[in-house]
């Protein structure tokens, strides 16, 4: 049985650590170009585009994930959480051409969406896809914390403070190229990583043949057919909110290589998630974990590299190590080129955004060393995104483009997460609970139909709520519209000067046109009819202008 000493750990940790600082630095400083800080367009074919989309698809995480679902569900949640982690990928292959025909001087969905919908539609999904990153950035710093306690009883702290510093100086230097080259380097690590251990493990690890049965873990079950749907939609609508895939989608030469390279990259995930996978249920034949194991089946990868020689768990270690930085550095320069385009609309000086991320990395690190269960950590942002992106996509339907606007993208949204805190609230009866609910407390594997029946509500409530707000809000249009002279035409008039609400629209009105650059796209029936709103727009501000001069002049003349 394996164990690493405190000064083996060390001196295996801290070197690794400087070597990935200084060649990458130096790397980065040797490939640095302005133009490719943010994003690399057009850059990449489709072999090194597949490595791409498989490193932003794997960290630490999937070392403890996988093969907890394994223990808790055996080889049908398995099958199903693999296959819903890989298939997502041809949703890039498949919209991605179609975003960039929409949006070709972009590099990330919100530009589409602040094109589409606006200025306030494009803040509100952009708040959804920070807060998506930061979580993620989270549960890595979760799962490297984790790696760390169980391979060795060094601090993590230390670790996580200095892989954080080294991802932060060379991305600083190289900015999103330096990630692509990472990523290579974070996939061949992968391929070796698995073919050592799996060597280690098949010749070393003893499988007691008369537990297989009795344990249950190769039958089907009712938790199995219900992660079917959750985690269909669950990742298939929060791939929609990573950064990081689509700066590799916009990425891509052709829309042939972006297709080879999500082809490859989903057959990839899917074989090195259910390998490592294997190890939660192969940990409880070996008579080294119990079946569905609540509180340590996040553990059977680890319980079962305990059991190989010393130098396996020192090579595991520094591959741990260099798969944690290179998903760090991913996931960071997704947030800066994320934050840059979306909330300062590339105004502002790169550097002051990267302090930015230093600044979020703070509380990255805070909420990482207190967190304890990673799977927990993706259902919150899971269950954010399948209220949001269903009726987000209903905007890709161009017969809708005149009628499906941000009320009914942001309206739905937010009734979609109502409509869960109302679920929970009725199912458990318990406001308390219900809350709990939205935050997915009690996990998947609770014996009830509690995170089953969020994951239908949520873009249940969220597309039936929109629907509802379109039908209004065109009725009311209708009616407005239709006698300019009618007394529902002149309340509405008067309501909007009383309230300010009209001198809101033009105002939002006036910064969309100022912030949101519409020469590069293509032209949609909706861009025409805001073309005329910008014009109205434009037309108002001067009469508002106009009007508080002519209050001025009255005023001194009464003076």
């Amino acid at each position: 049985m394996g164990h690493l000493s405190i000064p083996a750990a060390h001196a295996i940790i801290w070197p690794t650590y400087g070597v990935l600082l200084i060649t990458a630095s130096m790397v980065a400083y040797w490939k640095r170009d302005s133009k490719t800080f943010l994003s690399a367009n057009g850059t990449q074919k489709a072999i090194p585009l597949a490595f791409n989309f498989v490193a932003s698809g794997l960290g630490c995480g999937v070392l403890s994930t996988y093969p907890q679902i394994a223990n808790l569900d055996g080889l049908h949640g398995l099958l199903v959480y693999a296959l819903a982690g890989g298939l997502p990928m041809f949703v890039f292959a498949f919209l991605g051409p179609l975003i960039r025909k929409k949006t070709p001087s972009g590099f990330v969905l919100t530009e589409w969406v602040f094109h589409r919908f606006g200025l306030l539609c494009g803040w509100y999904l952009s708040a959804c896809t920070i807060l998506t990153v930061y979580l993620f950035l989270v549960s890595e710093v979760a799962s490297l914390k984790y790696a760390i306690d169980t391979l060795t009883n060094i601090n993590s702290l230390p670790v996580i403070i200095i892989e954080c510093v080294v991802t932060t100086i060379y991305t600083s230097i190289g900015g999103f190229h330096i990630s692509f080259m990472t990523d290579s380097l974070q996939v061949s690590i992968v391929f070796i990583l698995l073919v050592i251990v799996a060597a280690a493990m098949g010749s070393r690890i003893h499988i007691d043949r008369d537990l297989i049965g009795p344990s249950g873990l190769l039958k089907g079950n009712k938790l199995g057919w219900q992660l079917v749907y959750i985690l269909t939609v669950a990742i298939f609508t929060n791939d929609f909110f990573m950064s990081g895939f689509w700066l590799r989608t916009f990425a891509s030469r052709s829309n042939k290589d972006l297709l080879i390279g999500c082809s490859l990259a989903c057959f990839i995930l899917v074989t090195f998630v259910t390998v490592v996978g294997v190890t939660g249920f192969i940990a409880v034949w070996a008579g080294l974990l119990p079946a569905r194991d609540q509180e340590n089946s996040g553990a059977a990868f680890y319980l079962l590299l305990a059991q190989l020689p010393s130098w396996i768990i020192g090579f595991t270690l520094v591959f741990v190590a260099v798969l944690s930085t290179c998903t760090l550095d991913s996931l960071q320069s997704a947030l800066v080129s994320t934050i840059s385009n979306d909330v300062f609309r590339n105004k502002l000086h790169i550097m002051l955004v990267r302090g930015i991320v230093v600044a979020i990395m703070v509380p990255v690190v805070v909420v990482g060393l207190i967190a304890q269960d990673v799977l927990s950590i993706y259902l919150i942002v899971d269950l954010l995104s399948s209220s949001v992106v269903p009726v987000l996509v209903v905007g890709l339907w161009g017969k809708l483009d005149e009628i499906w606007s941000a009320w009914e993208v942001i309206g739905g949204g937010c009734a979609g997460i109502l409509g869960v805190w109302i679920f929970g609230t009725v199912y458990y009866h318990s406001a308390k609970e219900g809350g709990r609910l939205l935050l997915i407390s009690n996990g998947l594997y609770a014996d009830d139909w509690g995170a089953f029946g969020a994951f239908v509500v949520a873009p249940g409530a969220g597309l039936v709520c929109s629907v509802i707000i379109l039908a209004i809000r065109l009725s009311l249009m209708k009616l407005y519209k239709k006698n300019p002279e009618g007394r529902f035409h002149r309340t509405c008039n008067k309501l909007g000067q009383v309230t300010g609400i009209t001198r809101l629209y033009h105002f939002v009105n006036y910064w969309d046109s100022r912030l949101i650059d519409r020469s590069a796209t293509e032209e949609l029936p909706s861009d025409i009819s805001l073309r005329s709103d910008e014009e109205d727009n434009k037309k108002s501000m001067e009469s508002i202008r106009v009007h508080e001069l002519s209050e001025n002049n009255t005023n001194e003349h009464d003076s």
